[in-house]
């Protein structure tokens, strides 16, 4: 990776994350209500029997309603568990009695481990995010845990509809700072509508 790359990444997730701070626990509790409607809103969410996403924490776009909709709809929810070397397994959400205090203040399911692979089974990938730009180039926060989902569900046949769920004003006309190994994604998902990347 080189230094350019690496400080405009840093400097960009700064900046966002810096602004997400600033969000107050109403407006983002009447927020991840949109955001639920808007995702279930996607043909391809609709058609899903399986889908993959996270149970968010602290500031990000929130996925409780989300979560609790699809399982409610007999969805079937994958959720991720991190492992040591930072890539990612998958359980099934349960319920939220279900879901257990882990590392970095994440939440996670306590169910049987299904394998890092257990991500291809899902029709739909929902992925956190700090911002995308136009051409699907996500900015994550820079652990590559969702790169190796993404990169994985890309090998997959037939891959998965991908969409970053994010904040409004997080889908950006300039280009996200990117590198090689960067895995686009096809749609972003706000509060305030769906957006068809690429």
């Amino acid at each position: 990776m080189t230094t350019t790359v690496r400080e405009a990444k840093r400097a960009l997730r700064e900046r966002i994350l810096t602004r997400r701070r600033e969000l107050d626990a109403t407006a983002l509790a009447a927020a991840a209500g949109r955001l639920r409607d808007v995702v279930l809103g996607l043909p391809e969410v609709a058609a899903a029997s399986t889908v993959a996403l996270y149970v968010s924490v602290g500031r990000e776009p929130g996925t409780g309603p989300l979560v609790e909709a699809l399982s409610d709809d007999g969805v079937d929810v994958l959720l991720p568990v991190l492992l040591p070397g930072g890539d990612l397994d998958w359980a099934r959400y349960t319920g939220p009695r279900g879901l257990v205090p882990a590392a970095r203040g994440l939440l996670e399911p306590d169910g049987e481990r299904l394998g890092p692979d257990a991500v291809t089974a899902a029709a739909v990938l929902l992925v956190p995010g700090l911002a995308v730009d136009r051409r699907g180039h996500r900015l994550g926060r820079g652990g590559g845990s969702y790169d190796r989902v993404l990169a994985r569900q890309l090998a997959s046949s037939p891959p998965a509809f991908t969409c970053v769920l994010l904040h409004d004003g997080e889908v950006l006309d300039m280009p996200v700072p990117r590198e090689p190994h960067d895995v686009p994604v096809d749609a972003a998902a706000t509060p305030g509508g769906a957006h068809r990347l690429r």
